[in-house]
């Protein structure tokens, strides 16, 4: 790629791309309406975007639908439900409140996304109203909202993400055992790690 190819100023790609207009613009705004709190509390998916020294991270979260909780039209509620324990976003939010959140919805072809403020609350009495399956989470992330707005269904159009014939065979791709033997060098039984995974996931998912 040749280097005389580059966008390297916001003059040149708005010469490219042109300006949004329209309701690409008018659908932004700076609070969770009714309309955009029916996306929110029909997701059971949506991935964390944040940023800190080591680079930015985008983080999958999962959960009933609902589980994002709208407390005011300028503050969602998330809990913190069980992982790998890397807790990168955490890390990030910890020294750069930014974040952004794409939320999906199973079937339907628009997103919807969030900017705003995070940060992290271990408040007992906060974590005890997230409460599933017995477990309580350690740590509840406050969001307060800066920006809203759904994203046009083009992106899932395309892709067919919820056409069940284009689903991928788990089977055809390879394994997380298989990838970290390969990693390793085999110093991580990939095999073994198969086997033992779907006890595993059933035992920590909460």
């Amino acid at each position: 790629m040749s280097d005389s190819h580059q966008i390297t100023s916001i003059a040149q790609l708005e010469a490219l791309y042109g300006h949004a207009a329209g309701a690409a613009v008018v659908k932004e705004i700076d609070h969770i309406s009714a309309e955009y709190r029916a996306f929110i509390e029909a997701s059971p998916f949506f991935v964390l975007a944040s940023n800190g020294p080591e680079g930015v991270d985008a983080s999958p979260r999962g959960d009933e639908p609902g589980f994002v909780r709208v407390a005011d039209e300028k503050t969602l509620l998330i809990p913190d439900r069980r992982g790998n324990n890397r807790v990168d976003s955490l890390r990030n939010i910890v020294r750069d409140p930014r974040v952004s959140l794409l939320f999906l919805v199973p079937g339907v072809g628009e997103t919807f996304r969030i900017i705003g403020r995070a940060v992290i609350s271990t408040d007992p009495a906060l974590a005890e109203t997230f409460v599933f399956a017995g477990k309580t989470p350690r740590a509840v992330i406050v969001v307060t909202v800066e920006s809203v707005y759904f994203q046009c269904s083009k992106a899932i159009v395309r892709s067919k993400l919820w056409d069940p014939s284009r689903h991928v065979e788990r089977r055809s791709l390879p394994s997380n055992g298989t990838i970290l033997a390969a990693i390793t060098k085999g110093a991580v039984g990939g095999e073994q790690y198969d086997r033992e995974y779907p006890e595993r996931l059933k035992a920590t998912i909460y």
